[in-house]
């Protein structure tokens, strides 16, 4: 059964970018459509599809310029129908190691959003292509879905 996805991407120099590319050519594969949404609007994102946020965390734990007002939008929003899905990117060598995606699950489920499973945290270090760690984790939630 084909599902729709809404892809959230926070970032600064494009590495979540390539996490959400990847991600949107495994569910054109799977049979599924999906949005990808660079500059995040509430306004412009269904509640009712399932959403994956693809984000990295910059500066000193902060979420990515092009994401914040998007994160501002979630404060006052009723997520209570969303379903999502969480994809961090980070260094491990930082003490904020994917703040930027622990902003993300914060703001979700406090406007009542569900996390469909634990947030994947992607540490640049191990992983130097990230899109490869997160299609194959994403690949094993899609077939267990």
């Amino acid at each position: 059964m084909s599902k729709h996805f809404e892809i959230i991407v926070g970032t600064m120099l494009g590495a979540a970018e390539y996490v959400a590319d990847a991600i949107a050519e495994k569910l054109d594969a799977s049979g599924h459509t999906h949005t990808i949404h660079a500059e995040p609007n509430l306004d412009e994102i269904k509640t009712e599809s399932t959403w994956i946020v693809c984000t990295s965390t910059h500066g000193a734990g902060e979420l990515p310029d092009n994401i914040q007002p998007f994160a501002k939008q979630l404060e006052s929003a009723d997520l209570s129908a969303v379903n999502a899905y969480v994809i961090g990117l980070g260094d491990t060598s930082y003490d904020t190691f994917c703040f930027g995606a622990k902003e993300m699950e914060k703001h979700i489920k406090n406007a009542g959003g569900t996390l469909i499973t634990d947030a994947l945290y992607i540490d640049v270090l191990e992983h130097p292509i990230p899109e490869d760690a997160a299609v194959e984790w994403f690949d094993e939630k899609l077939a267990n879905a």
